[in-house]
């Protein structure tokens, strides 16, 4: 750099040479603030957008404080011109009364100046100043009378300034936001403003239009039920869903108020008739299963059918002898499966909302790694919480899902016992738990009525026992037609019997267990709580919490029923509460291995054949006296007569009741054990057996005749 240079020397001029000239000083002229920024176009125009506004705001505000000031305070009147001192308004007041105090003392001066001989005239210049004055006050108070007509004028002039005034001010709100909008981005296109006006228009006119017809609705009539004969016209024809849907939702609307909102001369009973026809009609079911569902849902039977027309999210489960979910899902987003963990409830849930690869041939699936399970058969298994190194049954197990979720939570070790009464459905057992590498299990194909005569020492038993289905009826629509009073108490009577033969396999002297969970995919009382109920009242046995944080509590009163307090710690799942099958579940605890009155039995079984022994020694001791006396009356001639009796004579002396020898022992071979051929021909059955006895018998002497 050269020397600084002299301000005050002329800058140099352009052309060659300029550069060997001296350079001037740096000027940084935005960090020093020489002078205002150039502003560009739009930024002048949104400057002046700015300062119109302010302007517009400080005269609205002008206006709003001068009605205000005037409503507020007394309107301001002018001051006189020989009161100083006083107020305005007394002075306004007391005009007359000062005029006449004026004059009043005028005349005592002429009195006194009379009175000492002194008359003083007044001088010109103090009665032009009285004339004045009276001028001023009339002249004032014509104005404070113009004042007073023209503010009950300009009152109702500024109540519509106002109205004015604030749709202005509306407007101008509406401008300001756009104007923000315009600073903080770039000026938008007029297109732009039209549509935000047009959308806030529309949701205006929308709310509108609600508030309108809910104002309808409220004025309409009452709703009138339909006759007889516009019922069977509907039957003829194909049902209208729109129809149908507006005449349950107002059956709907007076049900709720009945008092206030039914028809006249109509029943409940009629009410709920139709909106049970109206159901059924629109949902296709029949009218048992509806009326069922309608006393189970009183105000929620909507949500519920509508939760049954969709299906359930499709879930699997983790097999944690294998992986873990957090390795597993990832693996199944890289093949296309759109996967999220459950819920918080469950620690090896995955559910699935879209893929793009069939879930059952996928080579995670076929390695074992992951089970395609309903999110609710997870209940069951975590209510029995079963531990390791125990012994655990699974009264029906097929096809495999919770049998398998047990061995993965123990472990693999102790003794998994899955049996289901379906021989092919073991089959489906058998394949799962070897896919998915379970090794302590055991499959059997036993009636689990039966099973308490097999083993009955388990420290754990689930009983997921078959019901009608009315949990799962988005799996199987067939539900909503075929199911019937008959098939929900045959399903209740084979549950009873399964469940007291759970209890029974359960050994209540076990350290870790004594446990019994009961589960069914029904919803129906009579196949649930009135089960559990019976088998309290039949049993050693007591309800314990499930060990489930969610869920609604087990019916204790329903209509007629009456069931056991302790029901309260079941749980039952919806699937319009808690996107699940429908499903119920009870943990119950065997505290003791006795049968109530099994003991009263056995001491009157015992009682009565010590009574028949002793009726059987009476009875023997007096045949052989009998016998006794009869040998000794005997004569010769009757004993040379007991010669053996050959062909038809034989069969003559068993008519005639005489017991031959070879009778008699032909008679013991009947009573004792039967020949080879009879054994060999009675593996059938014990009927088949003694026929088959009894032909043999009667071939063997055939043969004999044919010898001889």
């Amino acid at each position: 750099m050269g020397r600084k240079r002299v301000l005050d020397e002329d800058k140099p001029k352009k052309g060659p040479g300029r550069k060997t000239k001296k350079q001037p000083a740096p000027a940084l002229k935005g960090l020093l603030g020489d002078g205002p920024k150039k502003l560009s176009h739009k930024q002048k125009q949104r400057q002046r957008k700015r300062e119109e506004k302010q302007a517009l705001k400080a005269s609205v505000g002008a206006k709003r404080k001068a009605p205000a000031a005037s409503n507020s305070r007394p309107t301001k009147k002018p001051k006189l011109l020989f009161d100083s001192d006083g107020d305005d308004d007394e002075n306004l007041r007391s005009s007359d009364s000062e005029e006449e105090q004026m004059q009043d003392e005028y005349s005592e001066d002429d009195v006194l100046s009379d009175m000492d001989g002194e008359v003083a005239e007044k001088p010109p210049s103090m009665k032009k100043a009285k004339k004045k004055d009276k001028a001023a006050n009339g002249a004032v108070a014509k104005k404070t009378k113009k004042q007073g007509k023209a503010g009950a004028k300009s009152k109702k002039a500024e109540v519509e300034s106002e109205s004015e005034e604030e749709e202005e001010e509306e407007d101008d709100d509406v401008e300001e936001s756009d104007d923000d909008d315009d600073d903080d981005s770039d000026e938008e296109m007029d297109v732009e403003k039209a549509s935000k006006k047009l959308i806030k228009k529309q949701k205006e006119d929308e709310t509108l239009a609600q508030q309108e017809l809910m104002l309808n609705i409220k004025s309409q009539e009452k709703f009138v039920l339909p006759s007889g004969q516009e019922v069977e016209k509907e039957a003829e024809l194909p049902p209208d869903l729109a129809i149908l849907d507006n005449r349950i939702s107002h059956i709907r609307y007076v049900l709720a108020e009945f008092s206030e909102r039914r028809e006249d001369g109509r029943s409940r009973k009629e009410y709920m008739d139709q909106l049970c026809r109206d159901l059924c009609a629109r949902f296709n079911y029949n009218e048992f299963l509806m009326e069922r569902l309608i006393r189970l849902f009183p105000t929620e039977i909507m949500d519920f059918l509508e939760a049954n027309e969709y299906p359930r999210p499709v879930t699997i489960r983790t097999n944690t002898l294998k992986t873990r979910r957090r390795d597993l899902g990832p693996m199944l987003i890289d093949r296309g499966v759109n996967v999220e963990p459950m819920a918080r409830w469950s620690g090896v849930g995955l559910t699935v909302f879209d893929t793009k690869v069939p879930l059952g041939a996928t080579p995670e699936y076929l390695a074992g790694h992951y089970m395609l399970q309903g999110g609710a058969s997870f209940l069951p298994v975590m209510a029995l919480a079963p531990q390791e190194r125990e012994r655990v049954l699974d009264m029906c197990a097929a096809p495999g899902g919770k049998s398998s979720y047990i061995a993965a939570l123990m472990k693999n070790t102790g003794l998994l016992w899955s049996n289901d009464a379906n021989r092919e459905r073991c089959k489906a057992i058998v394949s799962n738990l070897h896919r998915l590498g379970v090794i302590n299990s055991l499959v059997t194909n036993y009636d689990g009525r039966a099973m308490k005569k097999v083993f009955h020492s388990f420290d754990r038993v689930l009983l997921d026992a078959p019901c009608s289905g009315t949990g799962v009826i988005s799996k199987d629509e067939a539900v909503k037609m075929n199911k019937d009073e008959k098939d929900i108490l045959r399903c209740s009577h084979l549950q009873k019997e399964l469940l007291l033969s759970a209890i029974d396999c359960c050994n209540a002297n076990s350290k870790t267990g004594g446990y019994i969970v009961y589960s069914t995919c029904s919803i129906m009382v009579e196949e649930n709580e009135w089960v559990v109920d019976y088998a309290i009242k039949k049993r050693n046995v007591k309800l314990v919490p499930c060990g489930l944080d969610f869920g609604k509590e087990g019916f204790v009163n329903f209509e007629q029923h009456r069931f056991h307090p302790s029901l309260r710690l079941s749980r039952r799942f919806y699937p319009h509460t808690h996107n699940l099958d429908g499903f119920f579940v009870a943990k119950l605890y065997k505290w003791s291995n006795k049968i109530p009155g099994e003991e009263d039995k056995k001491d009157k079984t015992e009682e009565n054949g010590e009574d028949a022994a002793k009726a059987g020694d009476s009875e023997g001791k007096g045949k052989k006296s009998a016998k006794g006396d009869s040998s000794k009356t005997k004569t010769p001639e009757s004993e040379k007569n007991t010669t053996p009796l050959k062909g038809k004579q034989k069969a003559a002396g068993k008519d005639s009741g005489t017991d031959t020898p070879s009778s008699q022992s032909k008679n013991k071979k009947k009573k004792g054990t039967p020949d080879k051929k009879q054994f060999q021909s009675g593996k059938a059955g014990d009927g088949k057996m003694k026929k088959a006895g009894f032909l043999a018998k009667k071939g063997f002497q055939n043969k004999k005749k044919g010898k001889k």
